[in-house]
């Protein structure tokens, strides 16, 4: 019979491979939620993680979820393992190296996959080696598999009408700007309202708030929306009209005040002047009156870094790797894509970049508050366990420590192996701008919103690439503005996620169950 602390290497495993699993949620799902947005420009890399690892941090330490949903959709019976509780805590050290490997695997080919199916698919394995398929319900398995269809055609009308009405609306128009600046406050009240709703509805179980009536709900979130609406109207649609139609220098704060700011002239750069300053200087440091530069001179000086700062550089290069990556690159081949895509007034287009940005932290905090904590439920299951030597796990609570230790995993794996899915789902499927990426980012909020109250399975990954697809097809160039070879990758990618987690836990949890036992 196991006694409390007992097994405490299984808990020392779980907390290595649970940091890995972590660590491939930020490499892969969090990425999802601000590809778009570093594809189009509306962000450079290192803004995009930093504003995400702000975002889900926070999402999942001050909102994440308040139980241990461990056997995501009720997969395996957990009583099953009330005789033998170490065998529970066994079973989830197994699903975590077998989700993990996956994910780690499809981070590195730049593949988007579904972290949560992973591990459902690594529990479904484990449990299956233990007690046999019948230990399986296999209803919650049909749902995900029907989820790689509807997640991606729902997502993709949603996000193909909102950019044609948009297009229609406003890009296609000779006076393109003229109809966006026009149209910004209900763009922003409209975003502000589904996200806020998102939130409140769906993403904050930690705090309770999705028990507030659907009244209160609504009218916390028009409120909010019409202030925003307001700001809109009032100062923002007149910042952007000054910097973009009058070309006034204004910096971002100038937004919040721009009615108190007097006119501004951008200075004309004095070619001639530059270039006879230029003529002042010469190769050997000289001035044009004799004197030595004292800069250039300074830097005859400088000694060579010792051992110690080598070390150090080399090792900021390697953790900050993924920050200097330029995903913005792109083939010859992906280029030929993009270029069958139809572009639009630049000006127009940076209308969309707040937007952009707005939509997907929001997507991205909500994606904190849910999927995060899901993923950690194994570690809390057999941090339970070693703790209670019980298996009785339903209502087990998630410990804070456990929330930031998997936030700050997150935030690793983005930091430093983000960019490859970043990449994929920017660039690689197809063209990319900011008007593109904020009806992507809108219309996966708004698919994962309503098909999850309405019970239908859907997975912000597959969602967000059907919304990508879906805004190349309507891009201009029909069938040939979207690049097939990498979207059927992705699409062999989410087939392969139940099995291949699934085997990678089962197998591992059979041979170390049926090995020899010292007496």
């Amino acid at each position: 019979m196991m006694e409390v602390g007992d097994y405490t290497f299984l808990f020392a495993l779980g907390m290595i491979f649970a940091f890995m699993d972590s660590f491939g949620i930020g490499a892969n799902d969090v990425s999802n939620s601000f590809g778009s947005a570093v594809g189009s420009g509306a962000l450079n890399l290192k803004q995009a993680v930093l504003i995400a690892s702000v975002c889900e941090f926070l999402g999942a330490f001050l909102m994440g979820s308040s139980t241990a949903d461990t056997i995501k959709g009720g997969l395996i019976d957990v009583n099953l393992f009330s005789d033998q509780p170490e065998l529970l805590m066994l079973a989830m050290v197994c699903s975590l190296v077998g989700s993990s490997s996956w994910v780690l695997f499809a981070s590195s080919r730049g593949l988007p996959v579904s972290t949560t199916h992973s591990i459902v698919g690594a529990i479904t394995g484990a449990g299956i080696a233990g007690f046999g398929f019948g230990a399986v319900k296999w209803a919650g398995v049909g749902k995900i598999v029907l989820s790689w269809l509807i997640s991606p055609l729902i997502a993709g009308a949603v996000t193909a009408a909102i950019f044609v009405f948009t297009r229609w609306l406003i890009l296609q128009h000779q006076n393109s700007l003229k109809r966006g600046l026009t149209a910004l406050p209900f763009y922003f009240g409209v975003t502000i309202f589904i996200n806020v709703f998102y939130i409140i509805f769906k993403g904050s179980p930690g705090l309770s708030l999705s028990s507030l009536p659907i009244g209160a709900i609504i009218g916390i979130s028009f409120g909010i929306a019409l202030v925003i609406f307001l700001w809109s109207h009032f100062f923002l649609k007149v910042y952007l009209c000054r910097k973009l139609e009058e070309d006034e220098p204004l910096k971002w704060y100038h937004s919040f005040y721009v009615r108190a700011v007097s006119t501004r002239t951008r200075a004309p750069e004095n070619i001639e002047e530059l270039s006879s300053k230029e003529k002042a200087f010469n190769d050997s440091g000289i001035e044009a009156d004799g004197h030595a530069n004292s800069d250039l001179v300074a830097l005859d000086d400088v000694k060579p870094p010792n051992m110690f700062q080598r070390l150090f550089q080399k090792i900021k290069n390697t953790l900050f790797a993924g920050l200097n990556q330029d995903i913005t690159k792109n083939s010859e081949a992906v280029e030929d894509i993009h270029s069958t895509s139809t572009k639009y007034d630049s000006k127009t287009e940076q209308l969309f970049c707040t937007l952009q940005v707005l939509t997907a932290c929001f997507m991205s905090f909500a994606h904190g508050s849910n999927d995060v904590a899901n993923a950690i439920g194994p570690l809390t299951t057999i941090y339970y366990v070693w703790t209670h030597a019980n298996a009785d796990v339903a209502n087990a609570p998630v410990p804070a420590w456990v929330l930031a230790y998997g936030g700050i995993a997150i935030d690793i794996g983005l930091l430093t192996f983000g960019y490859r899915v970043m990449a994929t789902l920017g660039n690689n499927i197809t063209f990319m701008s900011p008007s593109r990426g904020f009806s992507v980012s809108l219309g996966t909020s708004l698919t994962v919103l309503t098909c999850s109250k309405l019970g239908l399975p859907v997975s912000s990954t597959h969602c967000i690439t059907g919304s990508t697809t879906a805004v190349g097809l309507s891009s201009g160039g029909g069938f040939k503005s979207i690049n097939w070879k990498i979207l059927g990758l992705i699409a062999s990618s989410w087939v392969f996620t139940l099995p291949a987690a699934g085997a990678v836990s089962g197998l591992l949890f059979a041979l170390i169950i049926n090995s020899p036992h010292k007496m």
